[in-house]
């Protein structure tokens, strides 16, 4: 498994250099350098993001430097995109030389455990450092505890939202309260109303990279994975899922776009849509219409029973590599800034970037308590840590991505067949498990 992996991440990397200009690359190169310091007080990091991750670590390293070590210093190196942090931890591995690699990673949480199978030499645990795990969701941590040890500080919170035009809504009859708890059928009811008066869609997804499916049976509290093997053709609650997609394309609730800039662009910001569902590090893509501020709220998801639904997607958190000659330094600094839920660090990285605290002591800064004008007044950051302890955990799996885009070729061909029954869906995802079993098998 590890040499299909890595001849998988390594096509990656030449199929990037393709299409990347010669400029960008000699930057991506200088990127990579100078990633260790003899200076005790320095530590560097691989980092995506300047506009939402990147700010979140300068807060974090100016609220050690101002209330820890004043002489610490954190040396950011920018990455284009997760997968070069990825790439470069790919490749380091199968050399068998970390020496290429900084001190600390930020690292996507569905990717962990992936890589730590892989090369399992390339990190260092944190299970000495002074941090308090259970001020962080159980869901949360899943993803980066290996064996009871803890690896990863989180970072950034992943707890999906549903978003709705609560004007919309008004307009159809309904109100915020309707919506929270309530089944999948009804808001498909819900969904036909607010099309047949306002032309709307009350739900939308990236038909190419649907992670809908997955937040919605996370929801109901479990996987499409069952020790480690794909059982979702068999799972009738996944059965009842994909069968109230297809019903929401086919009825004009859920519009399905054909990528993700159709998704954000012409969904969402081109103001297509009544309603948005998906991992909370959405809302900036929300607050680009402007001209609808204050018209949204937030709240849980539906489920197929009713009662408040629960999920995440998507979220990152930091790592030391076995390269860092200075774990001590590393793990104090991120257990006194992200691990300590310190709202120093937790409150300018909101300010700055956007970023939403796994803790809960960070989500009870009077911050966190502030009403956003776009969201109506509701103070939806409070709401977003509180809801992301309440995300159940579910098993993952090191191909999470490949049954993501198996079901939703799935979901596109029973769209494009006419009325599902329950034979046609049970028969589509029975194809679908079958060419993921086949990958996992290769």
């Amino acid at each position: 498994m590890k040499r299909k992996f890595f001849a998988i991440m390594t096509a990656g990397v030449m199929a990037a250099s393709l299409l990347t200009p010669v400029s960008a690359m000699a930057d991506d190169a200088a990127a990579t350098a100078d990633v260790a310091s003899e200076d005790e007080n320095t530590l560097s990091v691989y980092c995506w993001d300047a506009n939402f991750n990147i700010p979140a670590l300068e807060a974090a390293a100016e609220d050690y430097k101002n209330n820890v070590n004043s002489d610490f210093v954190l040396n950011i190196i920018e990455q284009s995109a997760s997968s070069d942090v990825e790439n470069a931890v790919t490749l380091a591995g199968e050399s068998g030389d970390y020496s290429t690699l900084p001190d600390i990673v930020l690292f996507q949480d569905h990717y962990f455990q992936q890589f730590h199978e892989s090369y399992a030499d390339a990190w260092s645990d944190l299970a000495d450092a002074d941090i308090d795990w259970d001020d962080f969701g159980a869901e949360k941590l899943s993803y980066s505890t290996i064996d009871d040890v803890h690896y990863g500080v989180p970072v950034d919170n992943g707890t999906a939202i549903m978003a709705y035009r609560v004007d919309l809504l008004e307009e159809a009859g309904y109100t915020l309260d309707d919506m929270t708890g309530c089944t999948w059928d009804k808001f498909i009811e819900v969904g036909e109303a607010v099309y047949e008066k306002t032309g709307k869609y009350l739900l939308c997804m990236d038909g190419s990279g649907n992670d809908l499916p997955y937040m919605m049976l996370q929801a109901e509290g479990e996987s499409q994975f069952t020790d480690g093997e794909p059982t979702f053709a068999t799972n009738e609650k996944y059965i009842q899922i994909i069968t109230k997609i297809v019903e929401m394309v086919q009825k004009n609730i859920l519009y399905l776009g054909n990528d993700w800039s159709d998704y954000t662009d012409q969904a969402i910001i081109g103001d297509m849509v009544a309603g948005v569902l998906n991992g909370n590090w959405i809302i900036p893509t929300i607050e680009q219409a402007e001209e609808n501020s204050g018209k949204w709220e937030i709240t849980s998801l539906p489920t197929l029973e009713g009662g408040e639904g629960y999920a995440s997607n998507g979220g990152s958190s930091l790592y030391i590599t076995s390269n860092c000659t200075k774990p001590e330094l590393a793990a104090d600094f991120l257990a006194k800034t992200f691990g300590a839920g310190s709202t120093e660090t937790y409150d300018a990285a909101l300010k700055n970037g956007g970023v939403i605290t796994c803790s809960t002591k960070a989500g009870e800064s009077a911050v966190y308590q502030e009403g956003v004008d776009f969201f109506n007044g509701q103070a939806i950051y409070a709401t977003i840590v509180e809801m992301g302890a309440n995300v159940p955990v579910i098993e993952q799996s090191d191909y999470h991505y490949s049954c993501r885009s198996y079901v939703g070729t799935a979901i596109q061909n029973l769209v494009a067949a006419g009325e599902p029954t329950e034979d046609s869906v049970a028969a589509a995802l029975q194809d679908a498990q079958d060419q993921l079993s086949f990958e996992m098998a290769g």
